[in-house]
């Protein structure tokens, strides 16, 4: 799991981002996924850092 540091709004979804070996690295999110796994798009827009993301699950979680 990783820290999400930003993100960002994009046409049919969500781009996230965060550091991994000292490079920026991203995923993208379409809206259905995030209905799927109860993200609310807004507030991962507003609050990124609120949020972690497991890119071999393709996942996002909220932090505790």
């Amino acid at each position: 799991m990783h820290d999400i540091v930003s993100s960002k709004k994009m046409e049919n979804g969500i781009v996230v981002f965060w550091e991994e070996k000292g490079e920026k690295t991203y995923e993208s999110f379409n809206y259905s996924e995030l209905i799927d796994m109860n993200i609310n798009a807004l507030d991962l827009l507003e609050r990124p850092k609120s949020y972690k993301v497991d890119k071999d699950a393709h996942k996002l979680i909220v932090k505790k």
